[in-house]
């Protein structure tokens, strides 16, 4: 197999889409990022990365806390519009017709039409070059019953998360494996 040599970028795929949510619930705003992961389990930190520019950022930087709210491929077109439209010019909420829920501990809301929704507070910010990463401790978590199967766990199929591959969004396929599957 013959390998092509490419100058270095974030050529990561697939990366999960996800929309996050910040503010309170007068004054609250929805970023679409693909730049989101997992850092460390205990304590549960996540991390989502944001330019300077966008308005998000010193919303997040000024409360220390936000709601990562994993969409459905049935809200592809308003994860995309929460993408390429600025909270300072319009409110994302009213113009998706997403319902703003109360957070159990954060003051910024859930979006109710996302089956997951985690809330997070800022630990540390982290200045990377064109992005800040924001490392945000999970401190709950709330899941639609919809997306469970009969043991509890995500069934993917109904949860149907969106990933980002370099500029286009794609659904989940089938699942192929479990982990561990390999040493049984």
């Amino acid at each position: 197999m013959s390998k092509l040599e490419l100058l270095p970028s974030e050529a990561l795929y697939p990366v999960p889409v996800v929309l996050v949510s910040c503010g309170n619930r007068d004054l609250a705003n929805i970023i679409t990022i693909a730049w989101c992961g997992v850092a460390c389990s205990k304590p549960p930190l996540l991390t989502i990365s944001i330019r300077p520019s966008r308005y998000s950022n010193n919303i997040i930087k000024n409360s220390g806390e936000f709601v990562i709210n994993i969409p459905t491929k049935d809200l592809l077109k308003e994860t995309d519009i929460c993408g390429t439209i600025s909270g300072c010019d319009k409110d994302k909420f009213d113009l998706c017709n997403f319902t703003k829920a109360d957070s159990s501990i954060v003051k910024s809301p859930i979006i109710k039409e996302c089956p997951t929704n985690i809330e997070c507070r800022v630990i540390n910010v982290l200045n990377l070059g064109t992005h800040d990463m924001f490392i945000g401790e999970a401190v709950k978590v709330h899941r639609d019953r919809s997306i469970l199967d009969k043991k509890g766990n995500i069934d993917y199929s109904g949860a149907a998360p969106i990933v980002y591959n370099q500029g286009e969004y794609w659904s989940l396929g089938k699942r192929i494996g479990r982990y561990g599957f390999s040493a049984k």
